[in-house]
C-alpha cells in the first residue's frame, strides 16, 4: 500500500513538473505571437515537453527503486 501511494505521488509530481515547464516554454511563444492559443504549435510544445518528461521520470524512477 505504501509503495502504491509513493508511485501515485511520484507520477503526480511529474505531471506538475511537466505542466509547469511546458507552460514556461509556452508563455513567451504565445506572448511573441509565434503561435496562438490552441494552434498546433502549442500542442507540439506540450507534447515534446511531455516526451522529455516521461524519459526523465522513467530514468529517475529506476534510480529511486520505488
Amino acid at each position: 500500500m505504501k509503495r502504491n501511494i509513493q508511485v501515485i505521488l511520484y507520477i503526480s509530481v511529474w505531471v506538475i513538473i511537466w505542466g509547469s515547464i511546458a507552460s514556461l516554454i509556452d508563455f513567451p511563444l504565445l506572448k511573441n505571437q509565434i503561435y496562438n492559443e490552441g494552434d498546433i504549435g502549442q500542442y507540439i510544445t506540450f507534447t515534446v515537453t511531455a516526451i522529455f518528461s516521461i524519459f526523465l521520470a522513467k530514468s529517475i524512477f529506476k534510480k529511486l527503486n520505488l
